[in-house]
């Protein structure tokens, strides 16, 4: 039998609260629970050896059954009132385990010493939101000792677990389209940058329309005591904001993965998840394996799931339609994920797919093939999203003192506006402080000498372009469309910019990356023998949802 405890624990707006009794009869371990769990890892287990994948820490024995409810907050003060109904078939998990609640919302779970036991947010209704930092509170943190003493902050003590912890939700109407925000690799130092982030971003953001938003990791760097002042500010925007955890958001002092995250979740919660908005389910994912420090070596990170995430995933799948737009949202780029491709048995079956991610501060939709172990019957789609802080806000400050922060790949910073409408989801990339039509740089001389021309080349870089963009270019008003060519190479403005470093004095600003093979830039040279004169070149491009943009570059034609 568990042990009955008198304190029962809410998931409200603020904190966690008391609220009455439970009646004994309610508390009756399941027995059958705990020999499930030990299958479950015993399954899991056998899987990871057969797949080569390291076994993680996870034996079920010794852990406690957690119970509560999930129940309509019909005055959305975050506590379970009288008259407030439990909520039947809603999902609950421990980060590996998915239930779904009994026909008066309750739920029961097995938990060790270091859990977090969070609710599934079904479509049409909604979590508390902290009025403050706008951060979803959805979860429970089970450490009865707290997180073991490192540099930055971690959980404080729970205690022991509570009778029952209980999750309040709120009706919200969810059509099938709706938009949310991407943001990638904030990345801020220290406060300084950002207010960088708030002048060049936030607040051209506040008042969208955009149901929720979301940062794909990086969120400060490697100063976690920063965070506040982030949520803080990110908050002014005014929609529910989730996070996914970066390798500059770890406790670098942790000897393993384990504790890596301790400052994260006192934080944001549980560092994988998922939740349903609209008829779309988003499965947020923590693929940075950290490494801690031993006497023969620093400590480091690579990309990796782990086996129980991917348990988790598995488990969270098997609960969504297959008919279900499911997108995964991660840090680390799926091509420097280790274990992606038991990632890729779990997904590929289903028809409607997308996953998004951030870190390496460029820009780029990847469409994942058999070629790198995909077995789908069509590509998967894979976007890396451009990053807020560009290239660590690096490059020479404006008018106003912000740097350009040119990222590698030639994209200005910014963030993506993404629409979801039903099976389709559409990107659209913003760049900060610039009209919604900027969407390339046209590289090409001031002037040219008219018999130069046809040697003279045009350099276009489509900042959110893909193998599957059209790019078409016409010299003035009268010319005709011709094809461009898609070439793999560096951002000639990057480059200009990045050589001027060499040169004394050096512009001020912190130095810019070394340009790297941009996936978006198309060529052509220049019609022959153009009339001498002052003329425009018009480039247009069509990109896979078929958004057309157009720009034009001035060009002066001598004899």
């Amino acid at each position: 039998m568990v042990k009955q405890r008198r304190n029962r624990r809410i998931i409200g707006a603020f904190d966690w609260r008391f609220h009455g009794q439970i009646q004994a009869e309610d508390l009756t371990e399941d027995a059958g629970l705990r020999w499930r769990m030990w299958l479950r890892w015993i399954t899991a287990s056998a899987l990871a050896v057969a797949a080569g994948l390291p076994v993680e820490a996870g034996d079920p024995s010794g852990q406690t059954l957690a119970t509560g409810v999930v129940f309509h907050d019909a005055n959305r003060n975050g506590l379970r009132d009288d008259g407030e109904a439990g909520l039947p078939d809603v999902l609950v998990s421990n980060q590996v385990e998915v239930v779904k609640t009994d026909r008066d919302g309750r739920w029961q779970l097995m938990v060790g010493d270091d859990a977090t036991i969070f609710v599934i947010k079904p479509r049409g209704w909604m979590t508390s939101v902290d009025p403050v930092t706008q951060l979803p509170r959805f979860y429970y943190t089970h450490k009865p000792a707290g997180s073991p003493k490192l540099e930055h902050t971690g959980v404080a003590p729970t205690g022991p677990l509570p009778d029952s912890i209980d999750f309040p939700l709120h009706p919200r109407e969810e059509p099938d389209r709706f938009q949310a925000i991407f943001f990638g690799d904030t990345q801020s130092r220290n406060d300084a940058e950002i207010e960088y982030m708030a002048h060049d971003v936030i607040e051209e953001l506040v008042g969208t329309q955009a149901a929720f938003g979301v940062t794909l990791g990086d969120i400060v760097f490697d100063n976690l005591t920063i965070y506040d002042h982030h949520n803080r500010t990110v908050a002014l925007v005014g929609i529910p904001w989730y996070n996914v955890i970066g390798n500059h958001d770890m406790n670098y002092d942790a000897p393993t993965d384990i504790h890596s995250d301790e400052t994260f979740e006192s934080v944001y919660g549980p560092s994988y998840y998922s939740f349903n908005h609209g008829p779309t389910h988003f499965v947020v994912l923590d693929n940075v394996h950290w490494v801690g420090t031993t006497p023969l070596k620093r400590g480091q990170y690579h990309g990796e799931f782990g086996s129980r995430q991917l348990e988790f995933v598995n488990n969270d799948l098997a609960l969504v339609s297959e008919g279900q737009l499911v997108v995964l949202l991660m840090h680390i780029p799926l091509s420097s994920v280790r274990d992606r491709e038991a990632l890729y048995r779990l997904i590929e079956t289903r028809p409607y797919t997308l996953s998004v991610a951030a870190h390496t501060h460029s820009q780029r939709h990847e469409f994942i093939s058999r070629e790198d172990g995909w077995r789908g019957a069509k590509p998967h789609h894979h976007f890396v999203n451009v990053t807020v802080c560009g290239s660590w806000w690096g490059g020479a400050p404006d008018e106003y003192g912000i740097p350009h922060a040119l990222t590698s790949d030639g994209v200005p910073n910014g963030y993506s506006i993404i629409t979801f409408d039903g099976h389709e989801a559409s990107i659209v990339y913003q760049a900060a402080r610039r009209s919604p039509d900027y969407q390339m740089n046209i590289f090409a001389p001031y002037e040219i000498r008219s018999a130069d021309a046809a040697t003279t080349e045009v350099v276009v870089n489509v900042f959110a372009g893909s193998s599957k963009s059209t790019v078409e270019m016409r010299f003035g008003s009268a010319g005709r469309w011709t094809p461009m060519r898609h070439e793999l190479r560096p951002d000639p403005h990057l480059e200009r910019l990045k050589a001027l470093e060499k040169v004394e004095p050096k512009p001020a600003g912190r130095e810019l990356p070394a340009p790297q093979q941009s996936t978006h830039i198309w060529t052509a040279k220049l019609p022959p023998n153009p009339p001498v004169g002052v003329h425009f070149i018009s480039v247009r491009t069509t990109d896979m949802y078929g958004q057309t943009y157009t720009a034009q570059r001035v060009i002066r034609i001598t004899p």
